[in-house]
């Protein structure tokens, strides 16, 4: 019983600092916006609020909490309500599988999994809440009783449905080499610097280019592009209801990079993990762990933020057109290159080298097939303008 109760308080914990981390970071991502903003734009970010403006996103929270909170008379009251809570609520629990660290030893052969929750199923629980996630917008659209709004939601269900169905696909082929749904075997699989993105160098590409859709993010922003439908889903929003939307975006970016990290990076591996377990012990290796993870996610976060300012939007056709007729029969071929892979492979030394060369030769394959057939189109339309 005592056992019992160490491990519950443990991981309550836990989730509650992990909480705090995913909220905090979320919370400096719009600070850290500006500033990498303002570097690309030559131009002077935040710098009132505080030294060097640290203290923009306290700033930010008590002008949204200041704001009038306005509801449309001709609204849904209650859905209008309830849709950026649902936001922000599947943006938080899709960090519940991710694992963030090995585990701690507590003494008295108590140990801690860093973990919310260690399903079988995790890749499949990643899936089915961000998936649940457009539900927030497709309800605050319609609920907001605006055209421009259900304009924009209607788009975001479409988008997300598109681009779900390429990332789906390019998971595949991480389950055929990992042999699990579970995402802490996943990371396990990847020990040692066997990371996967030497395996699925084309999954990654696929994975990353629809996690920028599945957060709205540029160039795929169009639920709410401004040029065409004012704010989009949110137009109708203000006070702490628009800061959900805003906050649960950049939750979503983070748990996206975690969950990139832990499915193509190694998760918590790092270069000398066995070095620090062995010398330091289970505990420091796993803290170094669980900092390498969040390092790796702000690495992505930092990617989501400078393609914003290096990109054009997409038109709405292009954006589909990229889904159905690019990603999804590239996804498909990655599935069947890896499968060829892992059956021609020759077993024994050296076959992890030859997994690798053949993965990177198929899409050496792909990138040539593609510059000649963006290579005819080119001609085919110079000609019919000519």
């Amino acid at each position: 019983m005592e056992i019992t109760s160490t491990l519950f308080t443990a991981k309550a914990i836990y989730v509650g600092v992990i909480f705090a981390i995913t909220l905090g970071v979320a919370a400096y991502s719009t600070y850290f916006e500006r500033i990498i903003a303002a570097f690309m734009q030559d131009r002077v970010g935040p710098d009132r609020a505080g030294p060097f403006g640290i203290l923009q996103p306290l700033a930010d929270a008590v002008k949204m909490f200041m704001k009038e909170d306005f509801i449309p008379s001709q609204s849904s009251k209650w859905l209008f309500i309830v849709a950026p809570c649902l936001s922000m609520l599947t943006a938080l629990m899709t960090s519940a599988v991710v694992p963030f660290g090995d585990k701690l030893d507590l003494g008295g052969d108590v140990f801690l999994d860093l973990q919310g929750i260690d399903v079988n199923i995790g890749i499949l629980w990643v899936f089915g809440i961000v998936s649940l996630g457009v539900y927030g917008i497709l309800i605050g659209g319609w609920a907001s009783n605006n055209k421009y709004s259900l304009l924009g939601a209607i788009r975001a269900a479409s988008q997300n449905i598109s681009y779900e169905l390429a990332m789906g696909l390019s998971i595949i082929a991480i389950l055929m080499l990992s042999g699990s749904l579970s995402t802490k075997t996943i990371v396990e699989t990847q020990q040692n610097g066997h990371w996967n993105i030497l395996y699925q160098p084309l999954g990654f590409v696929i994975f990353i280019v629809c996690a920028f859709a599945e957060c709205n993010r540029t160039p795929f922003d169009l639920p709410e592009c401004e040029t065409e439908l004012i704010g989009g889903y949110h137009t109708e929003y203000s006070s702490m209801k628009l800061g959900f939307y805003l906050f649960s975006e950049y939750i979503n970016m983070f748990i996206s990079g975690a969950v990139m990290a832990t499915l193509y990076f190694g998760g918590y591996d790092y270069p000398g993990y066995e070095f620090v377990l062995d010398k330091f012990g289970m505990n420091i290796a796993a803290l170094l762990g669980v900092g390498a993870l969040i390092g790796k996610a702000l690495i992505f976060v930092f990617i989501f933020m400078w393609v914003r300012w290096t990109l054009p939007r997409f038109r709405y056709d292009q954006l589909m057109g990229l889904g159905w007729t690019g990603l999804i029969p590239l996804s498909m071929f990655n599935v069947v290159l890896t499968g060829a892979t892992m059956l021609f492979t020759v077993n024994g030394e050296g076959s992890n080298w030859m997994t690798v060369l053949l993965s990177w030769a198929g899409v050496a394959v792909m990138l040539v097939v593609t510059a000649f057939y963006s290579q005819s189109q080119y001609k085919k339309k110079k000609l019919a303008t000519a």
